[in-house]
């Protein structure tokens, strides 16, 4: 079955780095789409990042100039790396694929 499993999430000061990885069995990686997500307590999920099976992201406005997500799809991991982090960045970071399949999620803190 498909299995999803984030990591790399933690607690940050205001201007750093994370990197977030996604690990993914269960289906033929190579041939989909996979984004990221991120969701604060009480509001819904919000798209951050998406990478074709060929490797073109796209970014909300948001996030871009400061996420950037790559996959690598040998290991079926996708990552998302986050540089000058703000606390509003603050969330449970989740990964997705199509067909309505979610990770657990990582929490992300991002101190002032």
């Amino acid at each position: 079955q498909v299995q999803l499993w984030e990591s790399g999430g933690g607690l940050v000061q205001s201007g750093g780095s994370l990197r977030l990885s996604c690990e993914a069995s269960g289906f033929t990686f190579s041939s989909y789409t996979m984004s990221w997500y991120r969701q604060v307590l009480g509001k819904e999920r919000e798209l951050v990042a998406t990478i074709s099976p060929a490797g073109n992201s796209n970014y909300p406005d948001s996030v871009k100039g400061r996420f950037a997500m790559s996959r690598d799809n040998d290991k079926k991991t996708v990552y998302l790396q986050l540089t000058n982090l703000k606390p509003e960045d603050t969330a449970v970071y989740y990964c997705y694929r199509s067909g309505g399949f979610w990770g657990r999620g990582t929490q992300v803190t991002v101190s002032s």
